[in-house]
């Protein structure tokens, strides 16, 4: 994922503004180790591999807000409820 920009040495942890920023922008990743498992059947973050679970915390750090819902699958069914907006 990336994470950050680095342009001419200087790291830019939102996307460069400036065209000449842009131009000489280099991304920043993160690397996460992936998985294998199917995940189609997960209705709760504990349902979820490690790794998958890992991944969700780093994008919900990484943008800044908590998650509400995680699709599986592309039926309504297959989702996770993370943060029930509702309830909250």
């Amino acid at each position: 994922m990336c994470v950050a920009y680095d342009v001419d040495g200087v790291r830019h942890d939102e996307m460069p503004m400036t065209q000449t920023e842009f131009h000489h922008a280099k991304p920043i990743f993160e690397y996460f180790d992936g998985w294998t498992e199917d995940i189609t059947g997960a209705r709760t973050l504990a349902d979820l591999p490690e790794n998958a679970r890992n991944y969700v915390l780093a994008l919900e750090k990484l943008s800044g807000t908590r998650f509400s819902a995680i699709g599986v699958g592309p039926d309504r069914d297959q989702t996770i409820v993370v943060n029930d907006l509702i309830n909250d």
